[in-house]
């Protein structure tokens, strides 16, 4: 079992940054795939970044590609998004995902775990 805890979300303007931190508990010693949806009011959940185990391979919603990016830190078990020249439509809720897996992964019902969510507002 894995437990995911995201935080950093919050009210930014746009053109503002934010990085949203993942710190994963639990059966940390497994390799893990791991991932950044959202989730924006009245739509559904949708993919924005994923990273392998060793951080060789990343990708990106087209919608962010450019200005966010996805990184990890194995030994602190810690995923990162880093958030730059965001917009208004970049407003929703992040949630932070992962799977047991060495391969390259992107669609939701691939990924087992899953945080609890963290805000992020973006004012125009």
């Amino acid at each position: 079992q894995l437990q995911l805890v995201e935080s950093g979300g919050g009210l930014v303007q746009a053109g503002g940054s934010l990085q949203l931190s993942c710190q994963a508990s639990g059966q940390t010693s497994t390799h893990y795939a791991m991932a950044w949806f959202r989730q924006a009011p009245g739509k559904e959940r949708e993919f924005v970044a994923s990273i392998n185990w060793i951080a060789s391979n990343t990708y990106y919603a087209n919608s962010v590609k450019g200005r966010f990016t996805i990184s990890r830190d194995n030994h602190e078990n810690t995923l990162f998004l880093q958030m730059n020249s965001l917009k208004p439509e970049d407003t929703a809720v992040y949630y932070c995902a992962a799977r047991p897996g060495l391969r390259d992964y992107t669609r939701q019902d691939e990924f087992d775990y899953w945080g609890q969510g963290t805000q992020v507002t973006v004012s125009s």
